[in-house]
């Protein structure tokens, strides 16, 4: 019956996050603003609010071992699992500006905070420098999105904004309230199969926390916005780091935990790994052949890990 739920949730899912696209793009058409800066605004937030709602519940209940985990685990997924998968649905082009900007800060990202934890410790004076980082991004990237509006390669259908929005923050709702009831039924079932707490976080947790981050980008390549799908996983991890990881270490200073360095290294490795993808095989597209490499980095990565449990 779990798995059943987790199915239908995740089937809603998928027809939540067309709808978004559909609705975030008609805000951004009839206001005439970049899809950039729709994209940045509610769907970037809106796809890490898992994260976000795991990390809160562990900084208040002083887990905080599972906050920085959840963060550098739900990254490493992003890139080595949900890329590929999306990538297996579509050939995913990778902008020259993409590649110039947004992926080298999210290698920056990956890289500060490996700096920042070397001490074994995320204090409240690291997430100052993470917000700072993460305020820098934000008005960069806005600036550049009234510059270089995105093209539409379908026609877009205009609706209220009203009605947009409405919608939207009902899709948002849903996916906090959702979160819970989508974590219990996955721990039921790796319980079911006597699996340890730490291998559910590392794999099933990970996974599922990145599911509106895949829902988006699989919707967004099959109507060919497919800047947004590779934006979907690229913002995504910058906001994991610089947004949320503030957020809870402003609430509780984060501990290191147990082969904390050896996954921010993979973490890090992930992301240089979508910049060099830029240029290897057929430049300035994501391939399958890439992302098959990538899941292979992802399967060893768990295999290694579960053999440390």
């Amino acid at each position: 019956m779990d798995f059943l739920l987790l199915i239908i949730w995740f089937v809603l899912l998928i027809k939540w996050a067309d709808m978004l696209v559909d609705w975030s793009s008609s805000i951004a058409k009839k206001h005439g603003i970049s899809s950039l800066v729709i994209w940045l605004t509610i769907v970037a937030f809106g796809t890490s609010t898992p994260e976000l709602v795991v990390n809160m519940i562990s900084a208040f209940s002083k887990e905080t071992e599972l906050a920085i985990s959840n963060i550098v685990w739900s990254n490493i997924s992003n890139i080595f699992f949900i890329l590929w998968l999306t990538a297996l649905v579509f050939k995913i082009p990778m902008p020259k500006s993409t590649v110039k900007k947004e992926i080298p800060f999210m290698i920056f990202t990956s890289a500060l905070l490996l700096v920042l934890l070397l001490d074994s410790l995320l204090s409240r004076f690291d997430a100052l420098i993470l917000i700072f980082f993460f305020i820098l991004f934000l008005a960069y990237t806005f600036k550049t999105a009234k510059k270089d509006r995105t093209k539409d390669t379908e026609e877009i259908i205009v609706m209220s904004t009203q009605k947009s929005s409405v919608f939207i923050t009902i899709w948002l709702a849903w996916l906090i309230l959702g979160w819970k009831f989508i974590v219990d039924g996955a721990v039921n079932i790796a319980e079911a199969f006597s699996l340890p707490k730490e291998f559910i976080g590392l794999t099933i947790v990970a996974v599922w926390t990145s599911l509106p981050e895949l829902a988006a980008s699989i919707v967004a390549a099959f109507k060919k916005q497919t800047d947004m799908a590779l934006w979907a996983i690229v913002w995504s991890n910058i906001f994991n780091v610089l947004w949320i990881l503030w957020a809870t270490a402003v609430i509780n200073p984060l501990s290191w935990y147990s082969s904390m360095l050896f996954d921010l290294k993979v973490e890090l490795l992930a992301s240089m790994l979508v910049f060099l993808a830029a240029f290897t095989f057929q430049k300035n597209f994501l391939t399958k052949i890439e992302w098959a490499i990538l899941f292979l980095f992802y399967i060893g990565f768990i295999i290694y890990k579960a053999s440390l449990l």
